[in-house]
């Protein structure tokens, strides 16, 4: 397919592809998906290897949160019978975070709930970097805290931070539809902090809350324009109690072909399966390694995910092999300070992507069966008596 060839050509030059090709990719038939994942996997490869790279969420604070984001099971009004508790105890989340790191994980994603932190906050997260850097200085740590005032990523950067991420959800011209107690534009500003902060900025999208082609594509393209190095690519988990607990779209196939589109868009960023892989993955998930080059170990924040052994079994079997604690995650030119200002971004040079027309509509596919019996609400781990999943 001309298409294939082209986008994998783009993808070993670092040459972002047209939004017109990013659509086709999420346009082509069924009949097709294993050749386009056989070519977003050539990029893969080119930039990644064989390697996949494992995170492990902590929840530090769950539920209760004042924002109003149809899609979280945290949401303010959500009936989602989550966990709820409020700050974990330093040596809490250390203990939690050290089972995560045990399974394999190099990266420690602390999370909490809320529209943003005060300082205090940010000292409390101080105080666990230092209670998680005391058992193990080597582990990276993602922070997530939702948006960021001035100063802060510099501070998280001061006690021990290497990432922040803050996902974009879904397109601009969309997010109002999920969201009105704040904007697109605050997102955007929050990664742009991180970023000046010294951080890693760490960015990603939710597929399946009824968006159109288009506006993954427009997402992805915000993303790729923000220069961020790794994107979680989420899959909404429709929790029961929550406005969107009846959008079922999604298929295996659909979600593959979104991960491909997002490979071939960014290349040689860091792409990760996130949250809802189990449950529209499904016995599918295997090739999603082949596109992507990290998941999340264990479970997530409010919902079960496999078994961590499961995980683990799975990158194997697939021929992966979990990247080691001193294996550099980026290719080198993301990496070096210098280098990065010769990242190539697209065909014209200047990132936007416009080098073709935009294509021609929507296209949206047959939805998928709802099967709400695969959504588990986490009951363990962080927050409980119970052990974590790694």
């Amino acid at each position: 397919m001309d298409l294939l060839n082209t986008l994998v050509d783009k993808g070993l030059r670092r040459e972002t592809p047209t939004r017109a090709e990013a659509l086709a990719v999420l346009a082509t038939g069924d009949d097709d998906l294993l050749d386009v994942v056989a070519a977003a996997g050539k990029v893969r490869r080119r930039w990644f290897g064989r390697r996949v790279k494992l995170n492990y969420l902590v929840n530090l604070k769950s539920g209760l949160c004042p924002e109003d984001c149809s899609y979280c099971s945290q949401r303010l009004g959500s009936k989602a019978e989550v966990l709820t508790y409020t700050w974990l105890k330093p040596e809490q989340a250390a203990a939690a975070a050290e089972a995560g790191v045990a399974g394999g994980a190099k990266r420690v994603c602390l999370v909490a709930s809320g529209r943003g932190p005060t300082g205090r906050d940010v000292e409390r997260v101080a105080d666990t970097i230092a209670a998680i850097k005391e058992r193990d200085t080597d582990v990276e740590i993602c922070v997530c805290l939702g948006l960021l005032s001035e100063g802060q990523a510099a501070r998280l950067r001061e006690a021990g931070a290497h990432a922040y991420n803050h996902n974009l959800n879904t397109a601009e011209a969309v997010y109002g539809d999920i969201c009105t107690t704040h904007g697109f534009a605050d997102r955007v500003d929050t990664v742009q902090r991180a970023r000046a902060g010294g951080l890693s900025a760490c960015s990603g999208l939710i597929a399946g809350m009824g968006e159109t082609d288009q506006d993954l594509v427009d997402v992805v393209f915000a993303l790729r324009e923000l220069d961020v190095d790794s994107v979680p690519v989420n899959f909404l988990i429709p929790f029961t109690g929550t406005p969107m607990a009846g959008e079922w779209a999604l298929t295996p196939q659909r979600c593959l072909r979104i991960l491909a589109m997002v490979r071939f868009v960014c290349p040689d960023i860091e792409v990760r399966v996130a949250g809802g892989r189990e449950i529209h993955l499904r016995t599918l998930q295997p090739l999603a390694l082949h596109i992507a080059n990290a998941i999340f170990l264990g479970d997530y924040l409010t919902s079960e995910g496999q078994a961590g052994k499961a995980d683990l079994d799975m990158i194997t079997d697939a021929g992966f092999e979990v990247e080691e604690r001193d294996a550099a995650t980026l290719p080198e030119h993301r990496r070096d300070p210098v280098a990065a200002g010769d990242r190539v971004l697209d065909g014209d040079g200047d990132g936007d992507g416009d080098g073709d027309d935009d294509g021609d509509g929507p296209v949206r596919e047959t939805a998928g069966s709802a099967r709400a019996d695969l959504v588990a609400v986490r009951r363990r781990g962080a927050g409980t008596d119970l052990p974590p999943n790694a």
